[in-house]
């Protein structure tokens, strides 16, 4: 997102008493095996939106800790830098986040999420939008916010139906006319590509994309992040 408002919250509820865990049947050591081998990858640059890029991370990270085949510390998933020979990029708010590969040592992965943020620079890295051309063919490619700007330039978005921040809609229309861009979805699924609405909407994406593996699983994540978007 190119600009953030600042809006007021309401008071938190009431606070629950602990509820001692519950004991996984069959069935769910068995889906979350099967999240904990999905490899998750997440793109970060320099002022990428922090909720963008660390709401997902934080749902795969919590979906590794609670699934049973998961191995202890687990981070659930990996932090791709968008710059071959550097591994701390800096997001916005000057956060210093210290990245786990780069786009020249990546491995493959299962799901890729392009985040969004102010994206200006990194959208005129050929570099960058080569690499994520080549990773096009990542059974999921998914942005967040202005992330699809991302996806858009590197020819990943040709004529799919989309969504982005609410404050970037117009101009991604225009940008790229070939698109259909959608307002009000908090994301959008058009063959293989899925792209979401605004910052915290990305953390409904990343449950979804958990979903489709464990609905289960998806919505114990949801409660132990005590999550009611």
């Amino acid at each position: 997102m190119r600009k953030v408002a600042s809006h007021g919250g309401s008071a938190p509820p009431p606070a629950e008493a602990p509820r001692r865990p519950r004991a996984l049947t069959a069935r769910q050591r068995r889906y979350d095996r099967a999240v904990a081998a999905t490899r998750y990858g997440i793109l970060v640059y320099d002022d990428v939106e922090v909720l963008d890029a660390f709401g997902p991370f934080e749902v795969f990270s919590v979906a590794a800790r609670l699934s049973a085949g998961s191995p202890r510390g687990s981070a659930g998933a990996t932090l791709v830098s968008a710059y071959p020979d550097r591994s701390i990029v800096t997001a916005r708010g000057g956060l210093r986040v210290c990245t786990d590969v780069s786009i020249a040592t990546a491995p493959e992965f299962d799901v890729l999420l392009v985040p969004g943020g102010v994206t200006q620079v990194a959208e005129s890295d050929p570099d960058l939008r080569a690499w994520i051309a080549a990773r096009s063919s990542t059974p999921i490619v998914a942005s967040v916010c202005t992330g699809a700007f991302l996806l858009a330039v590197a020819g990943v978005l040709t004529d799919h139906r989309v969504t982005t921040h609410w404050d970037d809609l117009a101009e991604l229309a225009r940008r790229f006319p070939g698109l259909t861009v959608l307002d009000g979805p908090r994301w959008v699924h058009d063959r293989g590509i899925y792209t979401s609405a605004g910052i915290s909407a990305g953390i409904d994406l990343a449950l979804h994309l958990v979903s489709l593996v464990d609905d289960d699983l998806a919505r114990r994540v949801a409660r132990q992040m005590d999550y009611r978007g």
